[in-house]
């Protein structure tokens, strides 16, 4: 009998020392940890600091990734929190510089709420920094009720080639 996974969306984003060589790694890393398989990975774009804007600009992708079945949410969580220690994740600031960051943004279809994470990730729906990415790799996939792009609607940005604009978290009405 096949080994059953569930598939995770995971954001992923970097704005200090050569961001594009550590996202490059911690998807590596993400592909060679116990019951990860990494599906796909969306183009990496350019994005301006939200919240500490005096910050250098990110890069930031979504990857899918097959989970096993096994895995607790916050299991996935451990074995991201480890990715990031290893690569050198020191949390200082919130919104601050970092190495490497991964967030779970969906695993399956799954609503959790717990003191230590909540999914979907309760930011996503602003942040155009994942909401694009996602639309790259997957469209058609609802979330609340909404696909992407119609979540993307809502919200004021720009992109500009491999460069995201947003003016504001605030999603427009």
């Amino acid at each position: 009998m096949p080994k059953l996974t569930v598939r995770a969306y995971l954001g992923l984003g970097s704005n200090m020392g050569d961001p594009v060589a550590n996202i490059q790694h911690a998807v590596k890393a993400l592909d060679d940890a116990a019951g990860l398989a990494v599906d796909a990975v969306s183009p990496i774009f350019r994005t301006e600091p939200q919240g500490m804007r005096d910050q250098a600009w990110f890069a930031n992708c979504v990857a899918r990734v097959n989970v096993d079945d096994a895995f607790s949410p916050e299991e996935l969580l451990d074995v991201l929190s480890g990715i990031e220690a290893q690569m050198g994740r020191v949390r200082t600031e919130r919104w601050g510089p970092r190495t490497i960051d991964i967030d779970i943004l969906l695993f399956g279809d799954l609503q959790w709420d717990s003191p230590r994470l909540q999914i979907p990730h309760p930011r996503m729906f602003e942040r155009a920094f994942v909401l694009v990415p996602l639309m790259h790799l997957a469209p058609e996939i609802r979330i609340r009720d909404l696909c992407p792009s119609q979540w993307l609607s809502r919200l004021r940005y720009e992109l500009k080639e491999d460069r995201i604009l947003q003016a504001t978290n605030v999603i427009s009405r």
